[in-house]
């Protein structure tokens, strides 16, 4: 499988082939983007059930039972869980949260924002 890469070697960008061939190459970025978050979604979904299950394993014996009396922040209360589960489930929703708007929400930088960005660090203002 041959690599991409991300600038055109022999395509200058102010032709139309060269502006065809960078918006190819962002589509393949943003592609790759969305996979590697699909992958990161389901290794973490995975994983975040593994715990849950370990979880829900321990307190089962921790507390001689299912939790008839609720939960609470202690431990060692007979049929009585503790609830530090939604802790490490509420950093992986975060974290969850957070990638998916940076794969699906954030727009590609824009060559007026790059002009602009140039403008303003040469101290040019328009």
């Amino acid at each position: 499988m041959s690599k991409i890469t991300d600038t055109p070697t022999d395509i200058e960008s102010s032709s139309p082939a060269g502006s065809e061939q960078r918006a190819r190459q962002l589509a393949i970025k943003q592609i790759e983007r969305k996979r590697g978050f699909q992958v990161f979604a389901a290794v973490s979904t995975v994983c975040m059930g593994v715990l849950v299950i370990i979880w829900a394993v321990s307190e089962y014996y921790n507390a001689g039972g299912w939790p008839t009396d609720g939960f609470s922040q202690s431990s060692g209360i007979p049929h009585v869980w503790n609830i530090w589960i939604i802790y490490p489930l509420a950093v992986w929703a975060a974290l969850l949260a957070v990638n998916a708007w940076v794969t699906y929400l954030r727009k590609p930088i824009s060559e007026g924002e790059i002009r602009r960005e140039m403008d303003r660090q040469a101290g040019i203002r328009r």
